[in-house]
């Protein structure tokens, strides 16, 4: 049976192997509509109201339909839409986020690229974190731990939830030796009752292995489709983290990140922005190409929405 999955992307020929090539690539808007437009419609054009493939381009840079002569921006309905920064300047600023192993700050941003404000540079880091979760993205599964963990102050005599932690829900394949895998992370909801269950159920596939501490509400996930896998704390000799290595892991791993490269600068509002940066970072942590993260992070903008400036200050919620 033939394998009908996409190649995957070839460096130097889909998207630049070094900091040299980028520049070589995008040093005019055209240069960049033009490979934005490919990362669009990778089989070639095709008008959203007719379904033609035949087009012309117009004067002001638009794809025009020949069949209905609809009018297509390659940048609508994208984290682009109705940008006035050059494309050129988005594409430095992708690859400079990229580039950097640990990420930037919204501030870094501004002093890299030169633009007015830190607003600007903050809205831009927010359009580009909506962009790195794919919506179709695959499921966790084997054996995933899921656990809860909290970022924000220490308050000394209260090794429990503070006034100014913040729960997160973590999710992370445990993979042979003691290797991790794939994660998942959330912001926990102000009603925490069930928020593991219903976590666990949005991101591990049926029939996979869910491993827990022994929190009797967490034991329903035996009844959910999944193979449940619990360990009790209580009375125990051995730590957390040694049952549980991955989600502990992984949640370390976080909070080094928020200390290093936003230094703290995480407010509850945008708190799942930036759990999907790191989730995008943490998953493609051993990717030897920074190359291929900026094609795949321009991939997903381009199957982003638009976000207007008050959505980004105060999210919908999904729940």
């Amino acid at each position: 049976m033939a394998d009908l999955s996409p190649p995957m992307p070839r460096a130097g020929v889909d998207y630049p192997k070094t900091s040299g090539q980028f520049r070589d690539w995008f040093g005019t808007e055209e240069a960049c509509f033009g490979y934005l437009a490919g990362l669009r419609w990778p089989a070639g054009f095709v008008c959203s109201r007719c379904g033609g493939r035949d087009y012309w381009r117009t004067g002001a840079g638009l794809w025009m339909c020949r069949g209905c002569s609809r009018r297509t921006s390659v940048t609508a309905g994208t984290i682009f839409e109705r940008t006035r920064t050059p494309l050129r300047t988005w594409f430095a600023a992708v690859w400079f986020v990229t580039a950097q192993k640990n990420g930037v700050s919204a501030l870094g941003l501004q002093r890299v690229l030169g633009l007015n404000s830190y607003e600007t540079a903050w809205a831009w880091m927010h359009k580009l974190r909506q962009a790195t979760v794919r919506p179709e993205r695959e499921m966790l599964s084997g054996l995933v731990e899921v656990d809860e963990s909290f970022i924000g102050g220490v308050h000394r005599g209260m090794p429990g939830v503070g006034p100014d932690k913040i729960s997160i829900l973590v999710a992370a394949e445990h993979l042979d030796h003691n290797r991790i895998g794939r994660v998942r992370l959330e912001p926990g909801p102000i009603d925490r009752r069930l928020a593991l269950v219903k976590f666990g159920q949005r991101v591990v596939a049926p029939g996979s292995t869910i491993r827990t501490d022994g929190a009797r509400q967490l034991r329903r996930f035996a009844d959910l489709g999944f193979q449940h896998e619990y360990f009790t704390q209580l009375g125990s000799d051995v730590p957390a983290h040694v049952n549980m290595p991955a989600v502990h892991m992984a949640a370390s791993q976080l909070k080094r990140w928020i200390n290093g490269t936003l230094h703290q600068g995480i407010s509850r509002e945008q708190l799942a922005y930036y759990l999907d940066e790191f989730t995008f970072r943490f998953n493609r942590r051993t990717a030897k190409s920074r190359g291929l993260l900026f094609y795949r992070l321009l991939q997903q903008a381009t199957n982003t929405d638009p976000a207007p400036l008050k959505d980004l200050v105060i999210p919908h919620d999904s729940d």
